[in-house]
Order: C-alpha cells, then sequence, then structure tokens
C-alpha cells in the first residue's frame, strides 16, 4: 500500500476523494491502492528541558545555560494525537512507500518528518508539493511526486529555527525571569517575538520623547488654486513674515507649465504580509484573523497556498490564467473584457526569479461559494488584485503650473486621469487614512504663461507631528523590513531577506505579545504596557531585541534554506550566543525587577463600516509560536460540557446527536438523540457525559 500523510482530516478527505480512496477506517481511509491519514498540525514537538534532565526541571540559575548535547523529539501528550500516532506508526510499518502530503512550506515540512522519523519509517518517501487543493492540482501534484531529498534542506532550515527557538526561549526565558521577575509572572523571552517587541517600545518612546516644534508654510490663491512657495517650510515666523509682505504686494505671475505624461502600474499581486497589512488597513482585521480567513479561503479550494513571501507568479500559470478568469463568474462584467483578446504577461508579475516553492496568493477559478462575511471580503480582494493586473496601465497627466510674485516662487501641481485601466476594477478609490497629506491637487484649470492677476497670499502656523504608533499593518511591514520603514515595492523586496519572522508565524509573535500582556491595542493602535517597556529596557543584549540583528539571523535561516550556509554553525552560534547572554545577566548586579502589569480587557469596537457587531476571533494561532519555558497557568471552572474524547472541544447540538466541535479534527464523539434524548441543558450533558467516562 502507499500511504498518504496529510497535515490535517480535512486535507486527507480530498486527497483521498481525488485518489479514489473511500473507505474510512479508524484514523486513515483506504482504497485503489492507498491509504490516506493524517495528523492534527503538530503531534510531535521538540522535548522539554526535564526529558534530558531532572536538574533542569526545577527553575535554577544554576543549571543555566540549557544546552542538551543532542536534542530529541516527543509525541505531545494527548490521548487523540497518541491514538492518531498510533495508527500512522502502523500504517508506516507496512508501507511499500510513504508520500508526504503535508503543508507545502518548511513549518509544513518539519512537521511531517518528526512524524514520520517517530514513527520509524524505512520504505522510500515522496513529496507532494502543490500550490492549491483543487481537483486538477492534487492530479498533477500526484503525477509529478518529488524525492523528499528534494527538501533535505528546507527541513534543516525548519530544524535549526525550531532548535534556535527553544535554545534562546528556554534560556533567556528561565534567566529573565528568576533574575527580575520577582516570582510573579514568566517572563517570556523570543528569538522573534522580543525584538518585535522593541520595535513598539521604541517607538512608543520616540512619542513620548517628541518635542513639536512651530513652523510656517506660505501659500496663495490664485483662481481658486492653492499654491505653495517653493522655499518651503520656514522655520522663523518673522523670515515667512517678510516673505508673506512681498506677496501680498504684487499681483500673481504664471511663470511655466509643464505637462508630463506618465503611467501607474496595477497594484501587486498578494503576499500573505501585503494581504495582512491591507486587511487590517480595511477591515481592522488582526494579522491573525486574516491568516484563518486566508487559510480558509485554501482549504475551500477558491485561493491558493498562503503561507507565502513573494508577489509574483511563475510563467507556467499564465497559460492557465484564461481559465481562472472564466471562472470568476462573480466578476464577469470585470473578466469579460480581458478574455476578448489575448491576455497580456507583464515581467511585473510573472518572474521565475521571483518565485521559490510557490507563487502568489491567487484565486483558483473554483466557484467561492458558502463563504462567511469576512471570507468574502478577503476573497473579493484577492479576486480584484489579481483581475487587475490583467488590465491595461492607469494612464495620467502630471500638470505642473510654476508662479512668481516679485522675488517669491510658488508652485502647484496637479495629475489627471487619462485612461483608468486597472483603476476600473477597484471602483472608486478610497483613501489610505494612514498615507502622508499631499499638497497634490486634481485636475488644475487652464493656465497660459505669462498671465497675471490677484491672489490671496497667507503664512499658516503648523507643528511638527510625532511619529504614529504601530498598527498592526505597519508593525508587520516594519517585522518584513527588520525596522526600516519603507514604502517603495523594490527596495521592501531587497529588504525582505533580511525581516524577522516568517510570513506565517508574524501572526503569532504578535499574538503572543497581547497573550503575555506585553503589548495592549487601543482602536488600532498598539501600545506597550509597563511590564513590556521594563523588560525591553532591562535587556541589555542588542542580539535579543534588535530587529536589525535578529533579522541577520533570519538571513542566515535562509540560507540554510537554500545551501550556502551550515546547520550546524548557525546553531553552535547560537549556543555562544545563549552562553554569552547568560554570563552578562548574572553579572549584573543592580538588583533591578520589572512591573509586572495585569491585563486590562479591551473595550469592543464596532467594526468600521457596519452595523453588525465584529465577529469575535479566538486569539489561537494556528502557526507554531516561538518555544519558550512553560508557563503554569490557572485551570478555569468549567461552565460548558467539555468533550470526554480529546478533552478539549466543545459540546455541539446536531439534527439526530450531540457531537464534538472538533470533528473537523478527527473527534470521533457522538451521543444520539435516541439514547440519551434531545434539548438536554449543559447541566444534564455534564452528568450524561461523566456517566459515559464512568462507564
Amino acid at each position: 500500500m502507499k500511504v498518504c500523510i496529510a497535515e490535517k482530516p480535512s486535507v486527507a478527505r480530498e486527497i483521498a476523494e481525488v485518489l479514489g480512496a473511500t473507505k474510512r477506517m479508524n484514523g486513515y481511509i483506504e482504497g485503489n491502492g492507498y491509504q490516506v491519514t493524517w495528523t492534527f498540525g503538530h503531534l510531535c514537538t521538540l522535548k522539554e528541558p526535564n526529558d534530558y534532565s531532572d536538574n533542569w526541571k526545577r527553575w535554577s540559575l544554576a543549571s543555566l545555560p540549557m544546552i542538551p548535547p543532542r536534542f530529541g523529539i516527543k509525541l505531545i501528550s494527548n490521548p487523540t494525537y497518541e491514538q492518531q500516532f498510533k495508527t500512522i506508526e502502523e500504517l508506516m510499518q507496512n508501507a511499500e512507500m510513504v508520500i508526504n502530503c503535508g503543508d507545502a512550506g518548511q513549518e509544513g515540512e518539519l512537521i511531517q518528518r518528526w512524524v514520520m522519523q517517530k514513527a520509524g519509517c524505512k520504505c522510500p518517501v515522496y513529496r507532494l508539493w502543490i500550490s492549491s487543493l483543487t481537483e486538477e492540482a492534487i492530479r498533477e501534484g500526484f503525477q509529478h511526486l518529488k524525492e523528499q531529498s528534494d527538501f533535505t534542506r528546507l527541513y534543516e532550515a525548519g530544524l535549526s529555527r525550531a532548535i534556535g527557538d527553544w535554545l534562546l526561549g528556554m534560556n533567556a526565558t528561565r534567566l529573565y525571569t528568576l533574575r527580575y521577575g520577582q516570582n510573579r509572572q514568566v517572563l517570556s523571552i523570543g528569538r522573534v517575538q522580543t525584538p518585535t517587541l522593541a520595535l513598539i517600545v521604541n517607538r512608543q518612546a520616540e512619542i513620548d520623547n517628541f518635542k513639536p516644534e512651530p513652523y510656517w508654510e506660505l501659500k496663495t490663491v490664485y483662481r481658486n488654486t492653492t499654491f505653495s512657495a517653493t522655499k518651503g517650510k520656514f522655520t522663523k515666523k518673522e523670515e515667512g513674515e517678510a516673505f508673506l509682505e512681498i506677496a501680498s504686494q504684487e499681483d500673481f505671475t504664471v511663470t511655466d507649465i509643464s505637462e508630463k505624461k506618465g503611467k501607474e502600474y496595477a497594484p501587486r499581486l498578494f503576499d500573505l504580509t501585503s494581504l495582512q497589512v491591507e486587511c487590517n488597513k480595511k477591515f481592522a482585521f488582526t494579522a491573525d484573523d486574516t491568516l484563518k480567513l486566508i487559510q480558509s479561503l485554501y482549504e475551500k479550494k477558491v485561493t491558493t497556498y498562503p503561507r507565502v513571501d513573494t508577489t509574483f507568479l511563475s510563467d507556467d500559470i499564465y497559460p492557465k490564467v484564461p481559465n481562472t478568469l472564466s471562472g470568476l463568474v462573480d466578476y464577469a462584467d470585470l473578466t469579460a473584457p480581458l478574455l476578448k483578446a489575448k491576455i497580456r504577461k507583464d515581467k511585473r508579475v510573472f518572474d521565475n526569479s521571483k518565485v521559490t516553492d510557490h507563487h502568489a496568493i491567487i484565486p483558483t477559478g473554483v466557484a467561492a461559494r458558502n463563504l462567511t462575511d469576512n471570507e468574502r471580503k478577503v476573497y473579493d480582494l484577492v479576486a480584484r488584485r489579481f483581475i487587475a493586473v490583467f488590465y491595461p496601465d492607469c494612464e495620467i497627466s502630471t500638470t505642473t503650473v510654476l508662479g512668481k510674485v516679485g522675488k517669491v516662487d510658488f508652485k502647484v501641481t496637479g495629475k489627471q486621469i487619462l485612461k483608468p485601466g486597472w483603476r476600473v476594477v477597484f471602483g472608486a478609490e478610497q483613501k489610505d487614512p494612514d498615507a502622508e497629506p499631499s499638497d497634490e491637487e486634481g485636475v488644475l484649470p487652464d493656465f497660459v504663461k505669462g498671465e497675471s492677476g490677484p491672489h490671496k497670499p497667507t503664512l499658516g502656523e503648523k507643528w511638527t507631528q510625532p511619529p504614529k504608533p504601530y498598527t498592526e499593518a505597519t508593525l508587520l511591514r516594519a517585522m518584513e523590513t527588520a525596522g526600516k520603514l519603507v514604502d517603495n515595492d523594490e527596495l521592501r523586496d531587497a529588504l525582505k531577506e533580511n525581516g524577522i519572522g516568517r510570513p506565517s508565524t508574524r501572526a503569532a509573535i504578535i499574538e503572543t505579545l497581547f497573550k503575555r500582556n506585553y503589548i495592549r491595542k487601543e482602536r488600532k493602535n498598539l501600545f506597550p504596557t509597563a511590564t513590556g517597556v521594563e523588560l525591553i529596557g532591562t535587556i541589555q543584549e542588542e542580539l535579543l531585541k534588535s530587529a536589525e540583528l535578529t533579522g541577520l539571523w533570519e538571513k542566515k535561516l535562509r540560507q540554510i534554506e537554500r545551501g550556502t550556509y551550515e546547520a550546524r554553525t548557525f546553531l553552535e552560534e547560537l549556543k555562544q550566543m545563549v552562553h554569552q547572554v547568560v554570563i552578562n545577566v548574572l553579572s549584573d548586579q543592580t538588583g533591578r525587577t520589572i512591573t509586572i502589569e495585569q491585563a486590562v480587557p479591551e473595550k469592543p469596537q464596532p467594526e468600521k463600516g457596519s452595523k453588525e457587531p465584529k465577529e469575535k476571533k479566538p486569539r489561537k494561532p494556528r502557526a507554531k509560536k516561538e518555544k519558550t519555558a512553560g508557563q503554569p497557568e490557572t485551570a478555569a471552572v468549567p461552565t460548558k460540557p467539555v468533550c470526554p474524547i480529546c478533552k478539549k472541544g466543545s459540546i455541539l447540538r446536531g439534527k439526530t446527536a450531540y457531537g464534538c466541535s472538533e470533528y473537523k479534527n478527527g473527534c470521533t464523539f457522538r451521543m444520539d438523540y435516541a439514547t440519551y434524548g434531545e434539548g438536554l441543558s449543559d447541566e444534564e450533558l455534564i452528568k450524561a457525559i461523566s456517566g459515559i467516562g464512568k462507564a
């Protein structure tokens, strides 16, 4: 039998259907020579400190640094996971070959390799590598299975990342908690989360220390058009008043008119980060909200693989574009003009050199049905971006008019859209609330060189503004470019190499900062708590909190993936760094402590432009978070019945039976109404479930 192992039950069902495997067994689906089984994301994890040594069970400064001679993996302690692993293990023992159908990315590779290692897989292993879950993509993927050895470097990079996070997270968290935490709270330190927190803390310090200063701008209104003095800002009022005096004594004269025609290109296709940024700006979705929504769209087969960091498509996608456009039936009025002629192929869209494992996020062409309101919003963004890149460029005309009053020069620039091109796809343009104000006017009146007439000059006082607090959108961009604020797409591409975190993990990092109560949110803005501020102030090691230096570590991980840097060297450097951090902190004799600020519940904000209350999202990220030392959590008294099988799902009331909310992840709990009665209260359900447990 050929054993296929997917990352979750829903994906396994899709693959089994395409392969013709229809017989449902306990933990797998069989048929047509295949056995299709699944994991639940992470079945295995790196061992905890106490798994290596009894001395590491107790938190003690004397035991630091903890550096195992060899890292090992273990099965996550969970009855459902253990049962499923037992099934996988038995299937692999008798398999003629195994096909790794895990998520096609670094983390997906790591998840499945660990399971196969733990199960003692000895037979040949092949890799299914696909960018969407459509039937066509799955069939094509199985026709072109790849050798597992092709992805060894990807696995080594994922393993290096996981071990690096363990080394830094476990050691630094215990170190700072014991040294500065007042025995009141675990102070979580992470390779990516700490420099991300530092970005927010440093921005707040810039805001707090900002001293506003006045400046003056000289403008004049001629023929209902506002011209600005070319001299720019005046830092002294007297100087501005002197120019105002000159400008008030004579008529305004137009000295030059120039017109320049140009093009504006359609916005790039989405990678995960740019989609998260756009959704935060437009809908106030968190990065984690957007990741969950685009993942759901991927699993519903309507969009391609989401955890990508490129905005380009590979050349082999071009022949498939007409079919994809034809499938976007809800956008037929926009796609019809494109399908009447040959589809344009632009280097700004198709570039093999900019695509590695996966291309940009695009629609698959499968009809988008049964989407939630929020899924529809995200899908609409992806679909319109895709359609727009095949439209003609937007043609514009920029007119610059220069004028003079005495010796004072003035200028105004106006922009006119000659042919909207791709802009028709987006309809009325909405202004970006975070964009800087512009002096650019719309269509200017027809001026004639040499004309002159009366005008109204004014000297306006303004004040310099502090930097804006981070939003999730601007924080994601800062993480992507290691703290450098960049608006230009090409420059951003160059800096991505040194970004901190991966597209798939950045949402989880931000969620971790909320969970640890290091940051809080007011409307869209992110602010550090007292704990977050003091933690960054206490950390003296720049490598722990510098986005730029952490970006260099990320670059090395990417080089490991490409085979240009040794994983062994990377880990040795990290071990030396951990040693040095421990020595430095233990040498601190200042007696400092960190304020432990209690979390304040965030007031729910109504969703912008919607009368409905905003859908509340659970703050449990899918992506694997950085490894940190375990924080004891207080168990809440259950007020709702909990599934007795998987121990984590809640009880759902179906048409004919009670079931578990984790049924999509493989939980088989069921209580028939015929046996137990329909309409039981939560209290009665708890009693009934407890009776099942005793039986």
